[in-house]
């Protein structure tokens, strides 16, 4: 292997370094994903019994206790479910937008990897050819193609790698976008269910102040009249 590499060059350690970065990448993302997964049926429907018994304490235990964004989702609805429903849906859409860094971290640098280690590879070639070249200069003629071989592997090893790293990038890139995608699809979707979960048996709220019954309205006071003094008829 200590041999391979060296046949490689400097460029193939950088490939390498590379390689392990991305590894390092899926990883994270993959547990990420993992720690996040819950059956979003089964915790929607046990909040909806706790929001509808009442227990609203309750409810939100049961968004702590869960680290998903569906149940970060749940928690902002249940916080602002005094507020109108236009409101509401905005706080709600807020928050579904603000669980998008979170769902797409470090998918960026996948993608970019994935654009670039060809061309490292390929920088890679370029050297390893420049070598057989330099050869050819040095020498002029060479009979045994051995002292050629050196630069040539060079060049196709750096070749292979570079693909192999951007194949490798660009399958998981393509595959952590899609799962991210259809995270953040989900907790739109869910937006106009959990408004309706949330104010079930509850009178909507426009927000308009609500004017005091007659019955608690002050009478306004009567002013009395003053007495008009009486004109007495001349002599």
């Amino acid at each position: 292997m200590l041999e391979f590499m060296q046949k490689g060059g400097v460029v193939l350690w950088l490939l390498v370094a590379i390689s392990a970065y991305v590894i390092a990448l899926i990883i994270e993302r993959l547990l990420y994903f993992k720690r996040i997964s819950v059956d979003e049926r089964k915790l929607y429907d046990r909040i909806k019994v706790a929001v509808e018994k009442g227990h609203l304490d309750e409810a939100l235990a049961i968004c702590d206790q869960n680290l998903s964004p569906f149940a970060a989702l749940m928690r902002t609805g249940i916080e602002n479910r005094d507020y109108p429903r236009t409101i509401q849906k905005e706080m709600l859409e807020d928050s579904a937008a603000q669980e998008a860094p979170r769902l797409e971290k470090n998918i960026v640098p996948l993608g970019t990897i994935a654009n670039i280690a060809p061309l490292i590879g390929l920088l890679g070639t370029v050297t390893g050819t420049m070598k057989s070249l330099g050869v050819l200069g040095k020498f002029g003629a060479v009979s045994d193609p051995s002292i050629l071989a050196g630069g040539l592997s060079e060049a196709l090893i750096n070749t292979v790698s570079g693909i192999i790293v951007a194949v490798v990038a660009t399958i998981f890139y393509n595959y952590m976008v899609s799962k991210a995608n259809n995270y953040l699809l989900r907790l739109e979707g869910q937006v106009n269910s959990l408004i309706l979960m949330i104010n079930k048996n509850r009178p909507a709220w426009t927000g308009e102040e609500r004017r005091g019954s007659p019955e608690h309205t002050v009478p306004e006071r009567s002013v009395p009249e003053r007495p008009v003094p009486e004109r007495r008829a001349k002599p």
